[in-house]
């Protein structure tokens, strides 16, 4: 890499910035590790720290993390990659802030905060473990419930954009009225949304408008949490560990557990004649919908970043879409548009 987030893989242009990142970035929710409410059980950091480098080896030139995922420890872990890896070397770090620990435990509910001194408290600690003076991308990662209205919490992170602290801005989770609030008040550079063949609600309003807008959509979740790679099973879903948030999802129990994994079936002949990885299928849906510039794919060991590394340059074509359309009538997996 001749600068930091140069690559070899194909780039598309996030909204109106000037990052030019790879189709698909390294997602660290796993990496916080297990013991808090959101966890995916427990991690080993040097596994972790094996993954971002083999993505960073591959060509992925960005990584997406919260600070609350393992409450600060996931930046703690991109933190160390990032004090062992040449400034010209490193990929783009994505964090996001606004969800705050139960101070009674890490296991107990958390809320999300949009009060201002809370952004400047959560940015200095990010800038912290991540070891910069600059985040590339700061997102606000839900709507606040704090009664802190967009306006204000909109208007803050403008201000730390302004003073340099963060190189641009965006939003996770929020829906089209609270976008053109924003927008109304200074730019939206991306949006984080939710998007897979099982939660496709984005497709329909969020990701055309931001097409129109000049905002970057990164979706999250585009395996559905590993269901599409079809790695699950029912007997898979019972001996995850107590800890694992999975376990607990309706979308990993019941009938929509038989109509997710007949759907993965599906996959199948589609991820054959294109030699990879269902789970490389599943992205590259997410990023043949217009409006889409990458899609955030988590890893927990280098393997796993094999397995779905070909949706970088994977490009469905219409007998693949029309397959999969015809997948989600017949199955009724999931929720949102079809076709």
């Amino acid at each position: 890499m001749s600068e930091r987030g140069a690559t070899t893989l194909p780039t598309h242009q996030l909204g109106r910035s000037d990052l030019h990142i790879t189709r698909v970035g390294l997602g660290a929710w796993a990496m916080g590790g297990g013991g808090w409410v959101f966890g995916w059980g427990g991690q080993d950091d040097d596994e972790s720290i094996a993954a971002i480098r083999r993505a960073l080896e591959l060509g992925v030139n960005w990584i997406d993390t919260a600070a609350v995922y393992g409450f600060g420890h996931s930046e703690e872990v991109i933190g160390r990659l990032l004090r062992e890896v040449p400034e010209d070397e490193r990929p783009y770090v994505f964090t996001k802030w606004g969800v705050r620990q139960d101070p009674a435990g890490k296991m107990l509910p958390t809320q999300r905060v949009g009060d201002p001194a809370f952004l400047r408290e959560e940015l200095e600690a990010s800038l912290s473990r991540l070891g910069v003076d600059q985040i590339d991308l700061y997102q606000v990662h839900w709507p606040a419930e704090d009664g802190t209205s967009l306006e204000e919490y909109w208007g803050a992170m403008l201000e730390m954009q302004q003073k340099g602290l963060v190189r641009h801005i965006g939003l996770s989770n929020h829906g089209v009225d609270l976008l053109e609030r924003a927008e109304a008040l200074g730019h939206v550079d991306s949006l984080q949304p939710p998007l897979s063949l099982l939660k496709r609600d984005a497709a329909l309003e969020i990701a055309p408008w931001c097409a129109d807008h000049g905002t970057g959509v990164i979706v999250y979740s585009p395996m559905q949490a590993g269901l599409l790679t079809g790695a699950f099973s029912a007997d898979r879903v019972a001996a995850l560990p107590e800890d694992d948030w999975r376990r607990a999802s309706p979308l990993f129990n019941g009938a929509a557990l038989e109509a997710n994994l007949a759907l993965v079936d599906a996959m199948r002949p589609i991820a054959a004649r294109h030699g990879c990885s269902l789970g490389a299928v599943a992205i590259a849906w997410t990023l043949s919908v217009r409006g889409v510039t990458g899609a955030i794919v988590g890893a927990r060991r280098p393997s796993q970043v094999d397995g779905w590394i070909a949706a970088a340059t994977l490009e469905l074509d219409e007998q693949d879409l029309a397959a999969l359309t015809t997948a989600l009538r017949e199955t009724g997996a999931g929720s949102g548009p079809i076709g």
